[in-house]
C-alpha cells in the first residue's frame, strides 16, 4: 500500500488538471442550455432555429476532430490544449461584436470558434482519463472528472439562469443583450490565464506507449492492434463512436431542451430558468455512485446496461405521463445518462495502441449527436408536439443498450 502512494500522487497531480479543463468544458457546454432559450425570446425563433446554438457549438467537433488529432501530434498535448484554450478565448470574446450587432448569426460564428478549441482539449484530455492509472478503473477517473464537469455546468445555469432568465412576466429585448458582455468578457479572461497556466503546467506528454494493448491486463487479453492495420477494423471503437452520438444527443436533449419545454408545458421564466440543474443534479449524482461503485462492486459494462435501461423506462415516463412530472423525469435522465459515457471510452479505446489519438478523434466526432439530434427534435416538437419529441429518445438508449450488452465484445465484422 505504502509502496503504491508515489504512483498515485504521480497520477494525481496531472488528474486535477484534467478536471480544471473538464470544469471549463462543463460551463461553456451547459450555459447553451440558457442561450438557447434566452435567444428564442430575444431573436423571435422557433425551436429548431433556437436549438443552432448547440448544433454551432457541437458540430465543430465533426468538422475538426480529425484535424485536431493531427494538431496534436504535431504539437504535443500539452502545447495543443494551451492553444486550444486561446480559440476558445476568441470564440467567446465574438460576442461583444455579436450583442453591438444584435447579431443571431455572429453569435453562432462565436459559439461554434469556442467549439473548435474545445474540439482539440476533448481529444487531448479524454485520453488522459483513460490512462492517468489502470484501465479498469477508467470509469471511475472519468466520472471524478464528470463531477468537475457537472459542478461547473450547475454553477452556469445559476450565474446565467438568473443573469438572462429573471423576471416571469417580461419578454428579453434585444436590449438585455448587454447583459452577457460582462460574463463572457470575463470567461474571455480567464480562458487566456488558464491557458498559460497550462503551457508551464507539469503536465506528462501522453505517448502511444503509454496505451499500448501490453501495458494493460484488460487490453492484453485482447491484442488486436498487433494485427489491425486500420482503425476501421476495430468494431468496439466504430459502434462506440455511434454509442457516443446517440448518448451526446441523449444529455443535450435532457438538459438543453427542458426549459422551453417546461415553457412549452406553461411554466414561467422564473419557474423554468432552473430546470436543467435538475439535470445535471441528477448527472452528478450518478457520477458520485460511479465513483463508489465501479469498478469494486460494478464493472464500467454493467454500468452501461444500467443506464441504458434506466434511460429507456424514464423516457416512456416521460410520454406517459404530464406537467412538471413529465419535467422531472426528463430531469431524471440525468442519473441514468451518468454512468454512460464513463463506459463507453474505455470500452471503445481498448486494444487500440497506437491507433489510440486516432480513436480518440473519432469518438469525440461522436459528439456531434449533440449538434444534429436537437435539431431532429425541435423539429418534432415544432410540427407535432414538444412532448412526443423525446420519443426521438427511445431509438438512441436502445443502441447503447445493444453496445452494452454486444457491441462492445465484437472483435471483427
Amino acid at each position: 500500500m505504502v509502496s503504491s502512494s508515489p504512483k498515485v500522487q504521480s497520477y494525481m497531480g496531472p488528474l486535477l488538471i484534467i478536471a480544471v479543463l473538464f470544469s471549463v468544458f462543463g460551463f461553456l457546454t451547459w450555459v447553451n442550455s440558457v442561450l438557447i432559450a434566452f435567444f428564442k425570446q430575444v431573436f423571435d425563433l422557433s425551436t429548431v432555429a433556437s436549438n443552432l446554438v448547440a448544433f454551432a457549438f457541437l458540430i465543430s467537433y465533426t468538422v475538426m476532430a480529425i484535424p485536431a488529432s493531427m494538431f496534436l501530434n504535431r504539437t504535443g498535448f500539452k502545447n495543443g490544449m494551451s492553444l486550444g484554450l486561446l480559440v476558445m478565448a476568441t470564440g467567446t470574446l465574438v460576442f461583444v461584436p455579436a450583442v453591438r450587432m444584435v447579431s443571431y448569426p455572429l453569435f453562432l460564428v462565436g459559439l461554434f470558434v469556442t467549439g473548435i478549441g474545445m474540439t482539440v482539449l476533448q481529444t487531448a484530455a479524454n485520453p488522459y482519463a483513460t490512462i492517468l492509472g489502470p484501465r479498469e478503473s477508467a470509469a471511475q477517473r472519468i466520472s471524478f472528472l464528470g463531477i468537475a464537469n457537472k459542478l461547473a455546468g450547475i454553477a452556469s445555469q445559476y450565474i446565467f439562469g438568473g443573469l438572462l432568465l429573471t423576471g416571469a412576466n417580461t419578454v428579453a429585448s434585444a436590449a438585455s443583450l448587454e447583459k452577457i458582455i460582462a460574463p463572457y468578457l470575463i470567461l474571455t479572461a480567464l480562458l487566456v490565464v488558464l491557458a498559460g497556466l497550462i503551457r508551464f503546467s507539469s503536465l506528462p506528454e501522453l505517448s502511444e506507449e503509454q496505451d499500448n494493448p501490453s501495458s494493460s491486463p484488460a487490453a492484453a487479453s485482447q491484442p488486436v492492434s498487433a494485427v489491425q492495420t486500420r482503425i476501421w477494423q476495430f468494431p468496439n471503437l466504430i459502434l462506440g463512436v455511434v454509442t457516443l452520438f446517440c448518448y451526446v444527443g441523449a444529455e443535450v436533449i435532457a438538459g438543453d431542451t427542458i426549459i422551453n419545454y417546461g415553457r412549452a408545458l406553461g411554466f414561467n421564466n422564473d419557474e423554468a430558468k432552473y430546470f436543467t440543474t435538475y439535470t445535471l443534479y441528477g448527472l452528478l449524482a450518478g457520477y458520485l455512485l460511479g465513483i463508489v461503485l465501479i469498478p469494486r462492486f460494478i464493472s464500467q459494462q454493467t454500468a452501461l446496461r444500467f443506464g441504458a435501461i434506466y434511460s429507456l423506462l424514464l423516457t416512456v415516463a416521460t410520454l406517459l405521463s404530464s406537467g412538471f412530472t413529465s419535467v422531472l423525469c426528463v430531469a431524471l435522465l440525468g442519473f441514468g445518462l451518468a454512468p454512460i459515457w464513463p463506459a463507453i471510452w474505455p470500452l471503445a479505446l481498448n486494444g487500440l495502441g497506437r491507433f489510440t489519438k486516432t480513436g480518440s478523434a473519432l469518438l469525440i466526432m461522436g459528439i456531434s449527436g449533440g449538434a444534429l439530434l436537437p435539431l431532429l427534435h425541435g423539429y418534432i416538437t415544432d410540427t407535432v408536439s414538444p412532448k412526443m419529441a423525446y420519443a426521438l429518445l427511445l431509438p438512441l438508449f436502445s443502441f447503447i443498450l445493444y453496445y452494452a450488452i454486444w457491441g462492445h465484445k465484437k472483435t471483427s465484422w
